[in-house]
């Protein structure tokens, strides 16, 4: 367990302490809620830069053949494991 200290104006802090939003679960939470909403902002800004790049598209036989690749590529580990 990681215990942290953080520095508020007094007026947010007892707002925050009386909507009961300064507790280890409210605040775990929020913080959880924030990185899931980090990680799709940051999904949605990579799909927009390999939209940007114009790479032609796939046929279905390319892909097919790229997940053959990651699945044999995935077997072949799991047997040396």
């Amino acid at each position: 367990m990681t215990t942290i200290q953080i520095e508020l104006p007094d007026a947010t802090a007892q707002a925050a302490r009386d909507a009961g939003l300064l507790t280890p679960p409210v605040l775990e939470r929020l913080l959880n809620d924030a990185l899931r909403r980090k990680g799709v902002n940051e999904l949605f800004e990579k799909m927009d830069e390999l939209a940007d790049a114009n790479f032609p598209p796939m046929t279905m036989e390319e892909i097919q053949a790229e997940v053959d690749a990651v699945r044999a590529e995935r077997r072949t580990r799991a047997a040396g494991s």
